[in-house]
């Protein structure tokens, strides 16, 4: 059934006559008749009985009016719905991203964002490291704030992420613009636990240069672990993206061969998915939001700069 020919019926009852509803939509009257007919055929019923060359509406014709007129407003907002979704204004974004990226970057974000588009709803998803491929692989999130790394996914940078060393402020290491990986062979160590990516780039790092880390803690609370390092119980490993550090405490960059371990972070989609235009611009209001300031700038301003990946949005579909 074609919304056209309830239109053209609707009018013709509106209009009383076959003449004037042409007029008004545009058609010849013989095109307005044509509709009429097929209608009529498709439903079985005659709609208009025809009294020279007036036309009144018959009592199925009168029960269907008021059902077409329901089905056209429905259809209408169904229009302006989609015209609403297509410009970006409306729609449901799910995004994927470790609690430390929801606690230190997306709070403080999400806070201006939500007051700017009251009509997109942002579901935040807690996950990290290869969760957050098989996430973006099945559909079940739109975007994952992710370390750049897997070229099966499109992304753009948002910032870097260095592996830091956090020791009290009285050790002899506190006053270091960086410190060699290497240097930390024989000190005990406060790790993160394995959900952690700068926890598999300090391994890499230290399998590159031979050394087993002496462990006293392993931990999911960056919290935790820097509050051991400020009682001198041993030195934290943690990212620079951590909200902040105790008092007690500095944060010194590790290196290694004069550069710096870690990652850049990335926010990132699945290009065989369809993207939504709203999805497209949280992401560049986002990346807009970062180049002002970003978790762990402060913390880094001393380190080498971390190698930057390509960009890879060659397939994005709004863009």
């Amino acid at each position: 059934m074609k919304l056209s020919h309830l239109r053209t019926f609707v009018a013709i009852a509106d209009h009383k006559g076959v003449a004037r509803a042409a007029e008004r939509l545009h058609l010849t009257q013989s095109a307005a008749s044509r509709q009429i007919s097929a209608l009529e055929s498709e439903l079985g019923v005659l709609l208009f009985d025809r009294v020279g060359r007036r036309v009144q509406l018959t009592s199925e014709g009168e029960d269907l009016l008021r059902r077409s007129r329901r089905l056209l407003a429905d259809a209408d907002l169904i229009g302006e719905r989609a015209h609403v979704l297509k410009g970006g204004q409306i729609g449901m974004l799910r995004i994927s991203a470790t609690s430390q990226v929801i606690e230190n970057l997306l709070v403080s974000f999400l806070a201006r964002y939500m007051k700017r588009h009251p009509g997109v709803e942002v579901r935040l998803f807690e996950s990290g490291g290869t969760n957050q491929q098989k996430q973006l692989d099945g559909g079940e999130v739109h975007l994952a704030i992710m370390a750049a790394g897997d070229d099966r996914v499109c992304r753009w940078l948002l910032y870097p992420i260095h592996v830091l060393a956090v020791v009290p402020k009285t050790h002899r290491y506190a006053h270091r613009a960086t410190l060699n990986i290497t240097e930390l062979s024989d000190e005990p160590l406060l790790l993160p636990n394995g959900e952690f990516g700068s926890r598999s780039w300090f391994d890499a790092a230290c399998d590159v240069v031979g050394i087993r880390p002496r462990v006293l803690l392993e931990s999911g609370a960056p919290q935790t672990l820097m509050s051991l390092a400020g009682l001198g119980y041993g030195i934290a490993i943690i990212p620079s993206n951590v909200q902040r550090l105790p008092r007690s405490v500095r944060g010194v960059p590790l290196v290694h061969r004069g550069h710096s371990i870690g990652r850049w972070s990335a926010i990132a989609w699945n290009p065989e998915r369809y993207l939504a235009p709203y999805a497209t611009q949280f992401m560049k209001e986002l990346i807009a939001h970062v180049r002002r300031d970003y978790p762990g700038r402060d913390l880094t301003r001393r380190a080498p700069p971390l190698l930057k990946p390509k960009e890879n949005i060659e397939r994005l579909q709004t863009v």
